[in-house]
């Protein structure tokens, strides 16, 4: 960058000397011209009028000399400060115009020289030589090109200068972030995670917002790879619970002989067991489309209460085995466009941790609502709740915010998770509601597609209690 930079500024810098030398060097020459012509006016017309006098002999002007020449080129008159006879190279008889050129004077005087041609009265050609010292504006165009010469390589190491300065203080922040980078690199392995914020030297530059996008950027990566190590961590701990039940079983059966009725006791124990794998694999899965948005969903036209009434049935039972009632508020017929597999799975989720987690004889509300566009399928139970600390996590994958109350792991930890990433792909949210020791609500909303058919005159409101 350096090297180019002095190359292209000593180009420019030596193309502006040269013109500049060049314009000068042309321009000086014919101001001289100019003057010459200006003083010879007033001499030539002097001697067209008195042809016989000697005006020529009698001038002493200091700095300017005349000569008066015939068509032959033989001096007839100059002046009282010329010694010696002008020599000019550029005379000749058929000069026509004047002629500008050089001469010298003595020995050492350099002098401009003008010839000019006019006819006296009695119509005899004669010339008028009239030159003045040019010393000082020689002198001026060799001290301009001198300055220059000094000038032109002074400026060039100043230019390099400065842009070096510049130029590595430019490339500070890229060494800073390469070796930051580096450092980033090397702890990528680091359980704890391997970010820490790039510097930013100033933020309004095109490096500083590179570097803050190089922050964003490696905090999503970090944040991702945290994820999946914890992700990891956290499946093959849920794996390893089924996993290990089942070997220990197998170990024990092979053991010695056993009784048909044993038997068929270990292979309870290896269904609910492969039971448990399944919806650990089921669900991971589920998850791994849904982030690669693969989710695929089957639309058609439904109605919410009535996948809401099957969902409150399956679940019934297990409801009826700790004395827990399921009461289901419905107004009115709502129509929805949607995967009904799917949306049928998000209820059994709510409907199942509802019951999971609230205490024996008690209650679990199910309301649904639609108000304009929006519809409301809220899960309501009297359980256990969730503090405020754990709320804003409930929703990550195998995060637990406290143990059920019977002990159960259903779901390995998946469930909301899961919940949530059908909502998303209906279209909708989830909202929670939560006060620790009261229960909590889990609230699911779905933008209707649908117009709802207006029955609230023909089916009033109803009840069902499911115990």
């Amino acid at each position: 960058m350096m090297l180019l930079f002095c190359s292209v500024v000593g180009v420019l810098l030596a193309g502006s000397y040269l013109a500049f030398w060049g314009l000068l060097a042309h321009e000086v020459p014919a101001q001289l011209n100019r003057q010459l012509l200006d003083t010879a006016r007033p001499v030539v017309a002097d001697i067209i009028t008195e042809s016989n006098a000697q005006d020529v002999n009698r001038m002493d002007i200091p700095g300017e000399f005349f000569e008066l020449l015939d068509s032959g080129g033989h001096v007839l008159q100059h002046s009282l400060n010329l010694a010696n006879p002008i020599a000019l190279k550029e005379f000749g008889p058929s000069v026509s115009g004047p002629v500008f050129g050089l001469a010298v004077l003595g020995s050492s005087q350099p002098v401009r020289v003008a010839v000019i041609p006019f006819q006296q009265a009695d119509h005899q050609q004669r010339f008028l030589v009239v030159a003045i010292p040019i010393l000082g504006t020689t002198g001026a165009l060799q001290s301009f090109r001198n300055v220059a010469l000094l000038l032109l390589p002074l400026s060039l190491l100043l230019t390099a200068g400065i842009s070096a300065f510049f130029v590595g203080r430019s490339l500070k922040p890229i060494t800073a972030l390469t070796q930051h980078a580096g450092l980033m690199a090397k702890r990528v392995t680091n359980r704890q995670g391997f970010w820490t914020p790039l510097p930013v030297s100033s933020p309004h530059d095109e490096l500083g917002r590179l570097a803050e996008t190089f922050n964003h950027l490696l905090q999503g990566v970090d944040s991702a790879v945290l994820q999946l190590r914890q992700f990891v961590t956290d499946a093959s701990h849920e794996l390893r619970t089924p996993i290990a039940v089942l070997q220990g079983e197998t170990e024990l059966l092979l053991s010695k002989p056993r009784t048909a009725e044993e038997y068929q006791k270990a292979l309870h124990v290896f269904d609910d067991e492969f039971k448990k794998l399944t919806r650990i694999v089921e669900g991971l899965f589920t998850l791994s489309m849904a982030d690669a948005g693969q989710l695929h969903l089957e639309c058609e036209p439904m109605y919410v209460n009535e996948v809401l009434e099957e969902a409150c049935a399956l679940v019934s039972s297990r409801a009826r085995a700790r004395s827990i009632s399921i009461v289901r508020e419905l107004n009115q017929e709502v129509a929805y466009f949607g995967d009904e597999a799917f949306l049928h799975q998000l209820f059994i989720i709510f409907l199942d941790n509802a019951i999971k987690y609230s205490a024996d004889g008690t209650q679990v509300h199910v309301t649904l609502d639609q108000r304009d566009d929006l519809i409301r399928v809220s899960f309501e139970d009297q359980g256990i709740g969730i503090s405020d600390q754990h709320l804003p996590f409930i929703f990550e994958r195998f995060y637990r915010a406290a143990p059920s109350s019977n002990g159960e792991t259903h779901s390995g930890g998946l469930g909301l998770a899961i919940a949530q990433a059908i909502a998303r792909a209906q279209g909708g949210s989830i909202e929670c509601r939560s006060t620790a020791g009261i229960g909590s609500t889990f609230t699911v909303v779905l933008h209707a597609a649908i117009p709802a058919k207006d029955n609230t005159d023909e089916q009033p409101k109803q009840k069902l209690i499911f115990s």
